[in-house]
């Protein structure tokens, strides 16, 4: 048997040691030939023949586990040495990465508004109808819900058509004053040059005591934003309609691409319309339960404005994925 401690002792890989084990303790191995041997031995011989085989097994396979365990370390040792890295070598150029256009444009809208003591708010994209629509004042068969073409699903729920809802919402669960903005994706069904299934929004309102809150307050604000976004630009206000804002009015700026010469762009006026605004309409606050206070609020399309801050003609584009566009922004 010793020739197999030995065998043991000495061998070097795994797959060495296993054919010793399959020569030792194999079916037809070492042992198992030693144990067949019995029926020849003497009966008062026995015991002593059995006691000193079970030693020899006992102490093989304990050798053998002893050195498999030795064999498996070492290999993994091996491995690891073979697979080191060299911190201090300088690594693999990668490529550096950037936020999309229009999440840069997001953030830096936000970042205005913040730091212009606008909270930020959000809301559920899936809305129902008294959010999206009754509560800006927009009661069914309105004529201007023709305006958004919507997503319906079952039981009056729909996917939100704006972040407006954001402000009903937090107007029924906080109190005047209020000084927020609602920034998120919305949807409608519309895809062209202009429009796509989903963009995004970023809305903004400001609630007070009746008296507080005027037009001034609001044509300040905006002027001083649409600076900051475009530079130095010319800003007007245009009398429009919107259902949730009475007065209401759409905002240009002068043409960032002409500067007000008259292009292709801004159709040889020399305006752009960038947002909308208007002072909250009086039904808006009731369907709300607010008395006596005023307000107003304002509507804007980030992608629009990434459209003109970085000269992009299609707004498709910026969901198409198309690498060559975004490496552009890093």
């Amino acid at each position: 048997m010793q020739e197999w401690y030995d065998a043991i002792a000495s061998a070097q890989s795994v797959d060495k040691l296993e054919e010793i084990r399959i020569a030792v303790f194999g079916k037809k191995g070492v042992l198992a030939a030693e144990f067949a041997k019995m029926k020849s031995v003497p009966n008062e011989e026995k015991g002593a023949f059995a006691k000193e085989l079970n030693e020899h097994k006992a102490k093989l396979t304990e050798a053998f586990n002893v050195r498999k365990e030795i064999l498996a370390l070492e290999a993994l040792e091996a491995g690891m040495k073979a697979e080191a890295i060299d911190v201090t070598l300088f690594g693999r150029g990668s490529e550096r990465g950037a936020l999309h256009p229009v999440m840069q444009t997001m953030d830096r809208i936000v970042e205005y508004f913040v730091a212009m003591n606008f909270s930020v708010k959000t809301g559920p994209m899936v809305e129902d109808d008294f959010h999206n629509f009754e509560a800006l004042n927009l009661p069914k068969y309105h004529p201007a819900r023709d305006m958004q073409d919507t997503f319906y699903f079952k039981d009056e729920l729909l996917l939100r058509t704006h972040t407006s809802p954001v402000q009903i919402r937090t107007m029924k669960q906080e109190k005047p004053p209020i000084r927020m903005i609602a920034p998120g994706a919305v949807f409608r069904r519309d895809y062209d040059l202009t429009h796509t299934p989903m963009f995004h929004q970023v809305e903004g309102l400001l609630v007070d005591e009746e008296g507080k809150v005027s037009f001034a307050n609001l044509k300040f604000i905006l002027e001083d934003f649409l600076k900051y976004m475009f530079g130095d630009v010319e800003v007007r206000f245009r009398p429009s309609f919107f259902p949730f804002t009475e007065p209401s009015a759409e905002v240009d700026i002068s043409c960032i691409f002409c500067g007000g010469d008259g292009c292709r762009v801004c159709s040889k006026t020399g305006w752009l319309e960038v947002l909308g605004c208007g002072i909250v309409d009086p039904n808006v606050f009731k369907a709300v339960g607010y008395e006596n206070v005023s307000g107003y609020a304002f509507g804007l399309g980030v992608e629009r404005f990434a459209m003109l801050i970085h000269r992009i003609g299609d707004l498709r584009s910026l969901f198409e994925g198309d690498i060559r566009l975004l490496e552009q922004f890093k």
